[in-house]
């Protein structure tokens, strides 16, 4: 019965086009339709009703951990209509599930929007690329597309870690490996620590999210390798803050110089409802330019937006201006931009003198005006 239950509630979520299905007990499933929640018109969920659910698709090694730690992530492919990225875990002694919708088709540069100058710096024969933004501001995505590139256009062998694995790439002009953490290799770091022998061009980390999987990528790009990874940072400067001060502070000014020579590019997203309908991802790319190098190896990265601001024939953009531009060109509501703007008081000032008289309130902001103003 839960088998035929799941099966229903996936085809929906495809067939809405929903990024998300959420379920937990005494709501109806609810589904996540263009960044809004949705419920589903069928009964509340009961206890039993996500044990059931959460059993239809969870693998047993994914049960026992449920058990032992709380909660649990996998992948599964549900055939050939898309994969999905599952999160269980335990709330008020219940189980709850959110399964994260993973497009099976591949998207291409043009299509979500990326600068060009990307394309050139996928083609770069080391160095670091990182990719930062808040969870679910579609950063996976974003990176399956440069690996794709990579992987149709170069003969490189290109090693992912992901946790779990989302996008599957075939072996094109490249050849791919995609290791899952937990299933493949127990952690990032292992993983990293092993990969080297590997003889890779490419290394994709799904995330660094601790000092000895930065460290290790850090040293993959200095050893003449191109590696991707991911961070949960808003904006380039404040992805260069967070990456040094993960380190101890005898540390520090060897990271900053690490970085200077290996770091290529930051690419940090949003991703924003339309005014119509669907989503538009908002960037900030920040390319390492000899001039941006010298200030994070000086430790003057307060600096680095005007130098963003002054680098546009590289591409370079801050997130607040292509905000700006987005919302300018009616693709997105003045609420959304400066919800998600890193100095809302800024673009509000802007917007009161393109539209005096407007009153509209901004929530807290990740990265915001205060933060910035830290040199």
């Amino acid at each position: 019965m839960a088998t035929i239950h799941i099966d229903r509630l996936l085809e929906t979520c495809i067939k809405r086009n929903a990024s998300d299905l959420h379920l937990h007990v005494g709501r109806p499933p609810v589904l996540r339709i263009h960044g809004r929640l949705r419920n589903l018109e069928t009964k509340m969920l009961e206890p039993e009703d996500t044990v059931a659910l959460m059993k239809a698709i969870t693998p047993e090694r994914n049960q026992q951990e449920l058990q032992e730690e709380g909660g649990t992530d996998f992948g599964f492919a549900f055939g050939d209509a898309g994969r999905f990225r599952v999160a269980v875990f335990k709330q008020k002694g219940n189980v709850s599930i959110v399964l994260r919708l993973i497009p099976s088709k591949l998207m291409s540069f043009e299509e979500i929007g990326l600068p060009p100058i990307v394309k050139s710096l996928c083609r770069r024969p080391r160095g670091l690329f990182l990719v930062t933004g808040p969870t679910g501001s579609g950063k996976t995505t974003t990176l399956a597309t440069m690996i794709d590139y990579i992987n149709s256009e170069m003969d490189h062998h290109i090693v992912t870690v992901e946790d779990p694995i989302e996008y599957y790439h075939p072996h094109k002009k490249s050849m791919v490996n995609q290791r899952e953490v937990g299933n493949d290799v127990p952690s990032f770091a292992e993983a990293l620590r092993r990969v080297l022998r590997q003889d890779p061009d490419v290394i994709l980390v799904g995330e660094l999210r601790d000092l000895e999987t930065m460290e290790s990528a850090l040293r993959a790009a200095e050893t003449g390798h191109l590696v991707f990874g991911t961070l949960h940072t808003t904006g380039a400067q404040g992805t260069i803050t967070r990456i040094t001060d993960q380190f101890p502070v005898n540390q520090q000014e060897q990271i900053r110089v690490q970085l200077s020579t290996n770091l290529i590019a930051v690419l940090s997203q949003a991703l924003l409802p339309r005014t119509t309908t669907g989503r538009v991802a908002a960037y900030e790319f920040m390319v390492v330019t000899p001039a941006i190098a010298n200030l994070i190896r000086e430790n003057k990265v307060y600096r680095i937006d005007s130098s963003i601001q002054t680098g546009k024939k590289f591409g370079m953009q801050l997130l607040d201006e292509h905000l700006w531009t987005l919302f300018e060109n009616g693709i997105i509501s003045a609420e959304d931009m400066l919800d998600r703007s890193r100095h809302p008081s800024e673009l509000k000032r802007k917007l009161d003198a393109l539209r005096p008289g407007t009153t509209l309130t901004y929530g807290p902001v990740i990265g915001g005006d205060v933060e910035e103003d830290n040199g």
